[in-house]
């Protein structure tokens, strides 16, 4: 066996695979930069287009993962793998996935008619998957709500698109639900006005639809009094707890008597009955 040939093949064969290994190392950092670069100009101008920000971080996930699988075939192809080869195999193994994680393409095919009908946008304050809170990002697969108490939620996009979904964003404002509870001694129509007064002097209260304060029900302290201001959703929790503030201070200056449930017992004990009871005889 000639040592020298031997080594001479070797060193061909090793400088060859050391070539294609560093032009791998060069095609994947250049096309990754180049993946990145399309990305972000891309981002740009749909930016300038005045697009959507949800739609917007959509795009930018799904042309990010279709550049990379494309990087990996053509950078297979670049050390003679057959991508023709790699597509089946690749589309194999997708259906194989698919099947196995079904879930994961239900959550994808969400994903795609959330962003398409916009029942929500990123900023919103909504109720989806029974998590209330901001939305914070709609993902492919997922979407991230942070709730009131600041926990980060992840719900899966089929979970959200199956379900009812309520956004307090979506119109310009919404109204605040509260009761205020009236003694039978107290003029409901002199409490109703003081109550008014006081909520058009709430800050972001809304002068128009003006404030509602009527009579709801009855039970057994006296009537029930409806408090429904108005105000844009940013403000609704100032609203709602500067308006219970504004019902206690209102009805204790006008030193109102606090509401008490009355009940009354009677108890009748039954008469005897008139008259000589005589047993019959045989």
């Amino acid at each position: 066996m000639d040592t020298n040939a031997f080594l001479q093949t070797a060193t061909g064969l090793a400088t060859q695979a050391g070539m294609r290994i560093l032009g791998a190392v060069a095609l994947w950092i250049i096309g990754r930069w180049l993946a990145r670069l399309a990305v972000r100009l891309l981002s740009r101008v749909m930016v300038k287009g005045g697009v959507d920000n949800t739609l917007i971080g959509y795009v930018r996930s799904s042309l990010t993962a279709t550049l990379n699988v494309i990087l990996v075939v053509v950078i297979l192809g670049f050390f003679g793998v057959q991508t023709t080869t790699f597509a089946a195999i690749f589309a194999a193994v997708g259906v194989a996935i698919g099947m196995a994680w079904s879930g994961l393409l239900s959550n994808f095919a969400a994903g795609v008619f959330l962003v398409l009908l916009r029942p929500f946008k990123v900023g919103d304050f909504i109720t989806a998957g029974g998590i209330t809170g901001t939305v914070t990002e709609i993902g492919l697969f997922v979407t991230v709500i942070d709730s009131l108490d600041n926990v980060h939620n992840i719900v899966g996009n089929s979970k959200i698109f199956s379900d009812n979904i309520q956004n307090f964003s979506s119109n310009a404002y919404r109204r605040v639900d509260l009761v205020a509870q009236l003694d039978h001694s107290v003029d409901h129509r002199r409490a109703i006005q003081l109550l008014k007064s006081r909520l058009t002097a709430i800050p972001n209260v809304l002068k128009q639809p003006a404030p509602d304060v009527e009579i709801l029900s009855f039970n057994l302290a006296g009537p029930v009094l409806a408090v429904r201001p108005y105000c844009n959703n940013v403000n609704y929790w100032q609203v709602y707890f500067d308006t219970n503030r504004a019902i206690r201070e209102a009805f204790g200056e006008a030193a109102f008597p606090v509401p008490e449930f009355h009940y009354a017992i009677r108890s009748e004990r039954p008469q005897a009955a008139s008259g000589t009871y005589t047993p019959a005889t045989a």
